[in-house]
């Protein structure tokens, strides 16, 4: 991991300090799934929308340690919406066989080097 960044309040929702409490209350949204298609679709856009606080997101699945990283794109620190998705040449989601993912490990890495984790059985992500 890159060394821990400098810590401070702007307001922009751009270090841990200030989207650590955010991810906290939000646990129960950092994963979905969706049946699409023949397919499952993971979804870790809740995570992504919180990332210029992050410095990595890691996931497994079915048992496996979260060591599989969920590459995000960048933060946008200049300008008005520095979380804001553009998913440009990207997709927000990562596919399985139909009804393979039963449970999810997630790591998540903030960017002064402390961590979270938590684990999520299929049903309690599950989209409608």
């Amino acid at each position: 991991m890159p060394p821990p960044e400098e810590q401070v309040a702007t307001g922009r929702f751009l270090t841990a300090l200030e989207v650590r409490p955010i991810l906290s209350a939000t646990r129960a949204n950092w994963v979905a799934v969706r049946e699409f298609n023949g397919q499952d679709l993971v979804y870790l856009t809740h995570l992504e929308s919180w990332r210029c606080g992050l410095h990595a997101v890691f996931y497994g699945l079915n048992g496996a340690p979260p060591d599989t990283r969920w590459e995000m794109e960048p933060c946008y620190p200049d300008s008005a919406q520095p979380n804001a998705i553009k998913a440009e040449g990207r997709v927000p989601y990562f596919q399985q066989p139909l009804g393979s993912v039963q449970q999810i490990s997630l790591r998540v890495v903030y960017d002064d080097n402390s961590e979270e984790t938590a684990e999520f059985d299929r049903q309690s992500v599950l989209l409608p």
